[in-house]
């Protein structure tokens, strides 16, 4: 009686089954799945960059602000001082109240630009670095079967 080889077609040219694939083959493989991995990882972290980039560009203008507007109400605030010195009670008082105004827009700037940089968070790529690591634990399991 004739036994039957279920592999006969990788004898004859056929498609090998999975568990007759050389160590070649599987090495190029996973050197191909390890190159996509990469890439794919790199534009993830590029994507996250640009997003955080985005939030600290805007908190940082809005910083910015605040410090423009600071420094008017420090010029505000002297020439209420000189105002205050120098003149009517109605002239200094009317320069007080510029300089608040301008003193109150300084301080909602200032901690909108602050919640926006907060928002940012780290300037690392954490998704991608938590992506990586899953990646790595994976590949480590799969050798070791």
């Amino acid at each position: 009686m004739a036994t039957v080889d279920p592999y006969n077609s990788a004898h004859n040219g056929g498609p090998r089954p999975r568990s007759e694939e050389s160590v070649s083959d599987l090495v190029q493989q996973a050197s191909r799945q390890l190159s996509q991995l990469v890439r794919d990882e790199m534009r993830l972290a590029q994507a996250e960059m640009t997003q955080k980039g985005k939030r600290y560009g805007r908190g940082g203008g809005l910083f910015g602000g605040a410090g423009l507007f600071g420094v008017l109400t420090l010029q505000a605030l002297a020439a209420t001082a000189i105002a205050a010195l120098s003149l009517v009670l109605d002239v200094w008082l009317a320069a007080l109240i510029v300089t608040a105004l301008l003193g109150l827009i300084t301080a909602v700037m200032a901690a909108t630009g602050k919640k926006e940089i907060s928002k940012a968070g780290s300037p690392t790529p954490q998704e991608t670095v938590g992506s990586v690591k899953a990646d790595v634990n994976e590949i480590k399991e799969r050798v070791k079967r």
